[in-house]
């Protein structure tokens, strides 16, 4: 899952991934609203569909999309229950499925699917979550110090190592921001890190560092190099 705000540069994101997995002999299927980049065929076989001209939703493109035997398919946006419902359910048959959502936080990502069941679901969601998600990437784009660098991306990132799946399950999500602090090297990054990474580079001021944080407190204790 791809979350963060309106014009954060997530289907630019998906698109890259997209076209990596494109050098491989792999069947892609998209359902996005509206396509905004045209993949060129390399090895995979690409079939973009586009919402109000080959598909009447998500969710519709979705079950079409899996009679035609996928290995990949994206969804442009997770943001109804059918549409989440059978996102998963693909996911659960071995499929690997990229979508994106609106969220603040990839650790927060979880709320905004809960809520998008009924409270006796949320349960059975929960345990298809914990088995079948492989990451959650937020992503905020920042304008930079360059000027042949118009913006870049500040980045968190959940990866549903054992210990994140664990604590999915026993419904302990809102304590995974600290599991994401301790991954670095299991490839995770919280979003207070990226930021500081972003200013020690150079890449970013302060300023905007401080405008992006959900935690400028935090933020401003680690760019003084207090914890």
């Amino acid at each position: 899952l791809h979350c963060g705000p309106t014009g954060s540069g997530k289907s630019m994101t998906l698109y890259s991934a997209l076209n990596e997995i494109n050098k491989v002999d792999v069947c892609i299927r998209t359902a996005e609203d509206p396509i905004e980049y045209t993949y060129s065929e390399k090895k995979a076989c690409i079939t973009q569909r586009e919402l109000g001209i080959h598909t009447h939703g998500f969710a519709p493109a979705l079950k079409s999309a899996l009679r035609e035997d996928p290995d990949v398919i994206l969804v442009g946006e997770m943001r109804d229950l059918e549409t989440m419902e059978i996102a998963i359910e693909t996911a659960e048959t071995g499929h690997l499925v990229f979508g994106t959502i609106h969220a603040s936080s990839a650790w927060q990502t979880f709320g905004r699917i809960y809520d998008l069941f009924p409270e006796g679901e949320r349960d059975q969601i929960r345990k298809l979550l914990g088995y079948n998600l492989r990451a959650i990437i937020y992503q905020k784009l920042l304008p930079t110090l360059h000027a042949h660098i118009a913006r870049i991306p500040a980045l968190e990132i959940l990866i549903n190592t054992p210990a994140v799946q664990k604590y999915i399950l026993d419904g302990r999500e809102g304590e995974i921001l600290e599991l994401i602090k301790q991954g670095h090297d299991e490839g995770m990054l919280d979003f207070t890190s990226a930021l500081v990474k972003l200013v020690e580079d150079n890449m970013i001021h302060q300023r905007i560092a401080l405008e992006a944080t959900p935690k400028p407190e935090e933020l401003k204790m680690r760019l003084k190099g207090i914890g």
